[in-house]
């Protein structure tokens, strides 16, 4: 298996600026630990033993409290001197790996997916990249991901209310060519690359109902203290 993964740790957490001020997002304490923790753990947990951490927005907090390792994974940071987008982020911090392959995860969700199995998928289908999905109900916050039944994706829809649908969890499986040239420094993964190049039938998704939590609004991040605790 793989064993580099990004982590995108960059983000200002604007929309929990009432309960962490200041601090990146994904360091705002969950049950007791920077929610970065449990990320890092479950990576180790999976076989991952090399990290890039794409780190922007106040990145010293980040570097500080982990230094160089965290268990038996290095650590590597990715700075962004000035902020990149999620495209220009991950971009960037592809030029640090080692491998031309990696997992990527958002640092302010926790999806607990299977990576061994979002790999074998990709390499089954040749993907260029490869989305967790997480089944949700009754919900509004997210646009959805629609596939065929070759796994493959089809469609990115809008945020709208649906009863039921697969949203896009923020773990994927990536193969490091997938970035064409003429990309500007600063882009949007989603909008340049998901929804851009979907059609080209590169880019496969593997449908995950397991644990999942976005801690970007405060009535999750405190959902997230309660289910940290008992964990």
């Amino acid at each position: 298996m793989t064993q580099e993964a990004i982590v995108l740790a960059g983000g200002f957490g604007t929309r929990l600026k009432s309960v962490v001020a200041d601090l990146p997002k994904p360091m705002a304490p969950v049950a007791g630990s920077p929610f970065l923790d449990y990320i890092l753990r479950w990576l180790e947990q999976q076989g991952v033993t090399r990290v890039i951490l794409a780190v922007g927005h106040l990145r010293e907090v980040i570097i500080n409290h982990y230094g160089k390792q965290s268990g038996n994974m290095q650590l590597i940071y990715s700075e962004e001197e000035e902020p990149l987008g999620t495209g220009g982020g991950i971009r960037q911090a592809c030029n640090l790996l080692h491998g031309s392959r990696a997992f990527v995860i958002n640092g302010d969700t926790f999806f607990d997916v299977s990576l061994a199995s979002l790999e074998e998928l990709h390499q089954q289908t040749g993907a260029a990249l490869t989305l967790a999905l997480k089944p949700m109900q009754n919900f509004d916050r997210y646009g959805t991901v629609e596939t065929d039944d070759q796994h493959r994706v089809t469609g990115f829809k809008e945020k709208r209310f649906l009863e039921q649908g697969n949203i896009n969890g923020g773990v994927y499986c990536l193969n490091t060519d997938i970035f064409p040239d003429s990309l500007p420094a600063v882009f949007s993964f989603e909008k340049e690359i998901l929804e851009k190049y979907y059609p080209e039938g590169r880019i496969f998704g593997m449908i995950s109902d397991t644990y999942f939590i976005d801690i970007g609004i405060p009535e999750d991040y405190a959902r997230a203290q309660v289910d940290f605790a008992n964990s």
